[in-house]
């Protein structure tokens, strides 16, 4: 009994520690998303092109200066009992002025990040459903999903505990308004 009570208490510690220490070939990320390690392939052209379709469109539009990466990793509240989140989003926004990526931990808070976007790849359900309880316990303002097999665009907003309580979907084509800290309409005609 003792070893199955001492287990219990240290299993998520343990999947932690095998986690942090994963050697992932280049190019592959590892995320540790509600219990479960994934490890996805190095993106195709088309999802490159979506998301820089995003980014460039925030650097000339938005109302606030914003800093963009591709690559952060992010700790966000795990859910239950098993360890805390740890999540590479697509693309990671946050005000300039706050300078939150300088001199950041590989694995940073999520505390000021202004919007995560997500474009579905290898493993869509992933980014409909699990990171995005993980982004709204997080407390991200906005997730912006981008779902290449629904051909549309969907704005996560107001988190609370495990979910978004707003959420507005669009097919590909119609303008997504981005509210503030960006304050336009995100165009979304090219991303067909």
């Amino acid at each position: 009994m003792a070893d199955l009570a001492h287990e219990a208490v240290t299993g998520p510690e343990i999947l932690l520690q095998g986690f942090l220490g994963l050697d992932t070939p280049e190019g592959f990320r590892a995320q540790l998303i509600e219990g479960e390690i994934v490890v996805t392939p190095p993106p195709d052209g088309h999802h490159e092109d979506l998301l820089g379709l995003v980014v460039s469109q925030i650097y000339r539009r938005a109302r606030t200066d914003m800093c963009f990466s591709g690559n952060k990793g992010l700790k966000l509240m795990g859910g239950g009992a098993g360890p805390e989140n740890h999540a590479i989003p697509d693309g990671t926004f946050a005000p300039r002025e706050l300078r939150l990526f300088r001199g950041a931990d590989p694995w940073m808070p999520c505390n000021g990040v202004g919007m995560v976007v997500e474009v579905t790849d290898t493993r869509p359900q992933l980014d409909r459903e699990a990171k995005r309880r993980c982004y709204a316990r997080g407390g991200i303002p906005l997730y912006l999903l981008i779902d290449r097999e629904g051909s549309s665009v969907t704005l996560f907003s107001d988190p609370e505990g495990d979910d978004y309580r707003q959420h507005c979907t669009l097919p590909f084509g119609k303008a997504v308004a981005l509210p503030e800290p960006f304050g336009f309409e995100l165009e979304t005609v090219e991303f067909d």
